[in-house]
């Protein structure tokens, strides 16, 4: 009775991560890359350019980081020392892949086992 809802709590959720963590990446990399650039042509971007992009995102772009927040909202304190910002939204998105994709998976077959 409760495998199908959670089954399916699980996927979303683990969906969610998984594409806020790429969302993350591809923004990192192509930061990098813009910094490495700029960094050879002499050009110090400024704090507008970046609150330009910020503004440029999409209403879903922000959903899927708003929601992404918040699931890994629990797991953020573990790593809120750290100075690199891919252990800082790696670890939370791994623990946040393991509690929400496994956990709830395998709870849906313990449901379904003793159901």
């Amino acid at each position: 009775m409760l495998e199908r809802p959670l089954r399916i709590v699980a996927i979303v959720l683990t969906l969610l991560v998984t594409t806020g963590f790429t969302l993350f990446a591809l923004d990192d990399f192509s930061r990098a890359s813009s910094e490495s650039r700029d960094r050879i042509a002499g050009y110090n971007p400024s704090r507008e350019a970046e609150r330009t992009r910020e503004r440029r995102d999409s209403p879903a772009r922000e959903v899927i980081d708003d929601a992404n927040d918040v699931l890994l909202s629990p797991f953020a304190g573990i790593v809120a020392d750290s100075d690199s910002r891919w252990v800082r939204r790696g670890v939370p998105a791994l623990l946040g892949l393991f509690v929400y994709g496994f956990m709830f998976a395998y709870l849906a077959r313990y449901t379904r086992a003793r159901g």
